[in-house]
């Protein structure tokens, strides 16, 4: 069974980013990895709000019929998550990201924008994606240009990261004074107020 989800990133590449139980503090190291297989992708994906449940049950269909596309699929999936979070990570550390995984980024990009259709409607003309039920790798696309529209928007200067011991969590900081410091005050930040509490407890 998938692993629960949830969406507190502000966007969907930061989401696609949190789709990790969390990471060891200050390395790369994933806990809980929620993306074990394709139809966890293909799930976030619905979850997530980028497919529908047919798209989900074509993507499954396709994923079984031509496993090591989808095992390709998925692989392509972590690498561009990985880079992202590395990226992400730079920025808040106010360094310039690493070339190669800009080059993620950037290759993943490339084939969402070949999956751009400029279509005519009532009013005029709008972008759309082309409707292939084959395409595994279609959450990607969308992950991807999420990402390029964040890192060229004004939001990117909201970027934060959770404060939690083992979380990592990447999130946008719409409050109004920018001083959100945990993913979700439920979790994060009600354990860090517990693991304060002891301590002063302790020190008694």
């Amino acid at each position: 069974m998938m692993a629960e989800m949830k969406f507190i990133g502000g966007c969907i590449c930061l989401d696609f980013v949190n789709t990790v139980g969390g990471r060891v503090t200050g390395r790369d190291i994933v806990l809980r990895d929620k993306l074990k297989d394709y139809p966890d992708l293909a799930t976030w994906s619905r979850l997530a709000g980028l497919s529908t449940a047919r798209e989900v049950r074509c993507l499954e269909r396709a994923a079984e019929s031509h496993p090591a596309r989808a095992a390709a699929t998925l692989a392509r999936a972590l690498r561009l998550r990985e880079a992202l979070f590395r990226i992400s990570k730079s920025l808040l550390g106010r360094s310039a990201p690493d070339e190669s995984d800009v080059d993620v980024l950037r290759s993943e990009l490339s084939i969402a924008k070949a999956h751009e259709r400029l279509l005519r409607t009532k009013t005029g003309f709008a972008w759309a994606w082309d409707q292939s039920d084959h395409a595994l790798d279609a959450p990607l696309w969308r992950v991807s240009q999420s990402a390029a529209d964040l890192l060229t928007s004004a939001d990117l200067g909201k970027l934060r990261q959770c404060g939690g011991d083992e979380c990592g969590w990447m999130f946008l900081d719409t409050s109004r004074n920018r001083t959100r410091r945990w993913c979700d005050m439920k979790d994060c930040g009600n354990r860090a107020k517990v693991r304060r509490f002891r301590r002063r407890e302790g020190h008694r």
